[in-house]
């Protein structure tokens, strides 16, 4: 088993940045790991991956979001600039290991004025 433990988020105004935490409970170095988001009233999409050093964002947010790791403290990061009000969601970290989904509790984005 994993736990992966989400922090950081919290209500930003419109234009405001926030960082997002996941600290994992085993090793990150060679995973897939994921950041997703769900909307209200909307399916979780995927926002931002990285594997090794190799990243990719959604559309959505590419240029204002950025993900990063230290694969020594097992720990996943999402920096989040120019919040907009869409951006409001449940934050999930996600990672992949042994063929398996895991999957963070959440942490609650609030975007507004």
């Amino acid at each position: 088993q994993v736990q992966l433990v989400e922090s950081g988020g919290g209500l930003v105004e419109p234009g405001g940045s926030l960082r997002l935490s996941c600290t994992a409970s085993r090793s990150i170095f060679n995973i897939l790991m994921r950041w997703y988001r769900q909307r209200p009233g909307q399916q979780r999409e995927r926002v931002a991956q990285i594997a090794y050093d190799v990243k990719d964002y959604a559309d959505s947010v590419r240029g204002r979001f950025t993900i990063s790791k230290n694969n020594a403290n097992n720990t996943v990061f999402l920096q989040m600039n120019s919040l907009k009000p869409d951006d409001t969601a449940v934050y999930y970290c996600n990672g992949i290991w042994w063929g398996s989904d895991f999957w963070g509790q959440g942490t609650q984005v609030t975007v507004a004025s």
